[in-house]
């Protein structure tokens, strides 16, 4: 994708990606035993949207610049509340300027009692992560490649935990490192829950890749997908996808209150949809 995240904050899979983040995270907090976030590819925390590389695309104001505008209904408004109210204290003159990447939308839902992991390969953006973090007694940045950490870091000592895998697809095989990934890191920490972001842009290759993850067998593997348009006959993003393993019992009915009012939203042109559903799990073909 020729991905530096910075020219694509706040796009419409930011959108999608980063409520359901908050809706995990959410759900998580209904325990009052901490639980520990790994953020295996965390980027630089905080996004300039009137910086050079998001003002050379202007993607965010197709994405949060829209759902900042739209009217929404109550049951939607009210799931999606908790993630705009975090856009917004990153932006307190009200205009928007900044975004928050994942660390950063985490960390402002933790608890005293959580922790988060954020890595980051990219020697530049994990000094610019660390300066956001800095002095942050809840936080731990570290320099290292995120695929690492699916064997280092798991079991968390709070033996209560998310593992967000955000990786870049700057080269090929990336959903093979996902589902490779996927079954190293649950031989460890088989409770966790696991959130995977991926572009859908080759449609066959999506396919593969919930092949390859039904034929893990590993139980409750939820699937979220909001495209914006139909199927470009160049490779573009046409939708955004997440992988979601053991997730919150309550999550699928959130993103199926969701998700119409994204699709809407977001879409740019005909043809825009989604599908939440289950490649593994005793709901898949109900």
């Amino acid at each position: 994708m020729n991905y530096r995240h910075a020219y694509h904050a706040g796009n419409f899979a930011d959108v999608v990606k980063h409520i359901i983040l908050t809706r995990i995270v959410l759900y998580m907090q209904r325990k009052d035993h901490g639980f520990r976030v790994i953020d295996t590819h965390a980027g630089i925390g905080r996004y300039d949207l009137k910086g050079t590389e998001a003002g050379k695309t202007g993607e965010w104001q197709s994405g949060i610049g829209r759902l900042l505008e739209a009217k929404l209904d109550a049951d939607v408004a009210g799931l999606i509340q908790p993630y705009l109210d975090i856009v917004r204290a990153e932006n307190a003159d009200g205009a928007i300027r900044h975004y928050p990447g994942s660390p950063l939308i985490v960390r402002h839902l933790l608890r005293k009692q959580d922790r988060l992991s954020a890595l980051e390969l990219h020697p530049d953006d994990a000094r610019l992560l660390a300066d956001v973090f800095e002095g942050d007694v809840q936080v731990r940045v570290t320099q290292l490649d995120g695929w690492l950490a699916l064997g280092a870091h798991l079991p968390p000592k709070e033996k209560r935990g998310l593992i967000l895998v955000d990786p870049p697809f700057e080269i090929g095989g990336e959903f093979d490192r996902l589902v490779e990934g996927l079954v190293k890191a649950h031989r460890r920490f088989a409770g966790g829950t696991y959130a995977f972001w991926y572009p859908v842009k080759d449609r066959q290759e999506v396919r593969r890749f919930a092949s390859l993850l039904h034929d893990t067998g590993i139980a409750k593997i939820l699937r979220a997908e909001l495209m914006i348009r139909a199927p470009s006959p160049e490779p573009r993003l046409d939708g955004t996808g997440m992988i979601i393993v053991n997730p919150p019992f309550t999550l699928e009915s959130e993103l199926r209150t969701v998700f119409p009012a994204l699709s809407k939203v977001l879409s740019d042109g005909k043809n825009a949809g989604f599908t939440v559903d289950w490649i593994r799990g005793e709901q898949v073909g109900a």
